[in-house]
């Protein structure tokens, strides 16, 4: 994001972990995501050093590979500015959610009340 003042910005306030990369670390580091908006994130850190300006690329649920750069740091939390505007309301929504109905809930002919065929009904 740019230089502009930014706090009126609408966030959601959230508790989920995602998986960060520095650029020129090797390893990959579990943070908590604290609040999410279009443009960027308070995360914190379980003791990976920080600093303004580092980049990286943290793993967003539903979303994938988001890159950025840290805007500020205050003890173990840190801001984060995407590149890239994301919609925060995916990151949000359940893992794996399909807009079709499931099986279990689908009718088939078997649970139809009038079979198609009555003459094919058998008797007990």
């Amino acid at each position: 994001m740019s230089s502009v003042e930014t706090r009126n910005v609408a966030r959601d306030s959230l508790f989920l972990f995602a998986q960060l990369t520095f650029e020129g670390r090797a390893a990959a580091e579990r943070v908590k995501v604290r609040n999410l908006s279009a443009g960027g994130m308070m995360a914190e850190t379980g003791g990976a050093e920080v600093s303004q300006g580092d980049r990286l690329t943290i793993e967003l649920r539903n979303v994938g590979a988001v890159k950025g750069s840290v805007a500020w740091t205050q003890d173990d939390r840190f801001g984060v500015a995407f590149d890239t505007e994301i919609d925060p309301k995916i990151v949000r929504a359940p893992v794996g959610t399909k807009t079709e109905t499931p099986a279990y809930l689908r009718k088939t002919a078997l649970a139809s009340p009038t079979p198609a065929d009555a003459t094919r009904i058998r008797k007990l």
